[in-house]
């Protein structure tokens, strides 16, 4: 039996009279990301020592002189997973990772010259998840990241220490295939083209004079 035949009602069971519901009269089956938990760690980091790769112009005049630092994706990759399931707590599990960070570098070099630079911050991980049960598809850890880091030192030719905030939320999901109750596709609005609106005014304005009071 398929998805679409498998529906005991011909329309959703909230589409009645006076409810909010109403109006929800399609089934669909949609591909989406479950997360089935996460949990979100934020951490200021001071004085933390980076080290800079494949410079932009590649022959920077030194020292250099730090402007700023942030995070290149918001997808961050996870390295030394380790999943120990805990036997006191059902589907939960103690999860230990690295978490590694792209980040670029933003500078100065001695001529006045701004350039970038690529670097990484790791941030090891050590919490307790959710883990859904054993299945044919299996569960996947991810991670999203962003950091930001607005002051800095030059230490040396390759060599950074900054200060930086990191946030880290560390997910557990599975591709999954959900049947929900939906009302139809989205209408899409045409688009609106941009406009100074220099003649705004201007354009409103009668074409001839008015005769707004005939009494001198």
């Amino acid at each position: 039996m398929s998805f679409f035949s498998n529906f005991q009602s011909d329309r959703c069971p909230g589409a009645i009279s006076g409810n909010p519901l109403n109006g929800l009269s399609e089934k669909a089956c949609i591909e989406a990301q479950k997360i089935f938990d996460a949990c979100i760690k934020q951490t200021q980091y001071e004085n933390l020592i980076i080290n800079i790769n494949n410079p932009v112009p590649t022959s920077p005049v030194y020292p250099l002189t730090f402007v700023s630092a942030k995070s290149t994706t918001s997808k961050g990759v996870i390295t030394s997973l380790q999943v120990d399931r805990l036997p006191d707590k059902c589907n939960c599990a103690r999860i230990q990772a690295s978490v590694q960070m792209p980040i670029e570098v933003i500078y100065v070099d001695s001529n006045g010259v701004e350039g970038h630079a690529t670097s990484s911050i790791t941030v090891p991980l050590d919490v307790i998840l959710y883990i859904p049960s054993p299945s044919v598809i299996s569960y996947e850890i991810d991670s999203v990241v962003s950091v930001i880091a607005p002051e800095g030192t030059y230490i040396s030719e390759t060599t950074f220490s900054i200060d930086c905030c990191v946030t880290c939320i560390l997910r557990v999901s599975i591709p999954v295939e959900l049947l929900v109750p939906t009302y139809g596709y989205c209408t899409i609005p045409p688009a609106q083209d941009y406009s100074q609106e220099i003649c705004a005014g201007f354009f409103e304005l009668p074409l001839y004079p008015q005769n707004d009071c005939n009494d001198c």
